[in-house]
């Protein structure tokens, strides 16, 4: 009786997290932000009374589920780190930018969103005229160049990932 054994070499489990965790997060990102909010400003619901707190509850829970991909990217990338199949140099790059990705998750839950809703809040329900803030269209600016920086950032990770796979398959 022949027994034929292959040898083949084992990816770390949180490769593949790291791989879909992103995926599912900036795939996310992505409809949210040029899908979802585009349609709901086409809509006209954004002019609506309780768009603001229906906003915040969306991105309440939006912000939570990027908080743990964050969390969860950064476990990954440092779990990596110290598997023997990634190069040192590449892997305390991809530490810093994971934890690039937890600082701007932390930024867009702690800060822009609260801050948002209370700048959108209409204090005086009598008042009909109602005019977007300066402070707003300075939040909404930088809640876009934090996007593009997690996109960005996001997608160089993903990328090295791909590369480190084809290198370890």
């Amino acid at each position: 009786m022949t027994v034929a054994s292959t040898t083949q070499l084992k990816r770390p489990i949180w490769h593949t997290v790291v791989i879909l965790t992103l995926g599912l997060w900036l795939g996310g990102s992505l409809l949210l932000d040029w899908v979802i909010m585009p349609s709901l400003y086409v809509s006209g619901m954004m002019t609506q009374p309780g768009f603001t707190s229906a906003g915040y509850f969306m991105f309440w829970n939006f912000n939570r589920i990027e908080l743990l991909s964050a969390a969860l990217v950064l476990t990954g990338v440092l779990a990596l780190g110290k598997s023997q199949l990634y190069h040192a140099n590449l892997a305390w790059k991809a530490a810093i930018l994971s934890s690039l990705l937890l600082a701007i998750a932390l930024i867009n839950t702690y800060f822009l969103t609260p801050n948002m809703c209370a700048v959108g809040m209409p204090l005086n329900v009598f008042e009909s005229v109602q005019e977007i803030p300066s402070v707003m269209n300075q939040l909404h600016a930088g809640y876009w160049l934090l996007e593009v920086v997690k996109l960005s950032v996001g997608g160089t990770l993903l990328v090295w990932c791909f590369r480190q796979k084809a290198e370890v398959s």
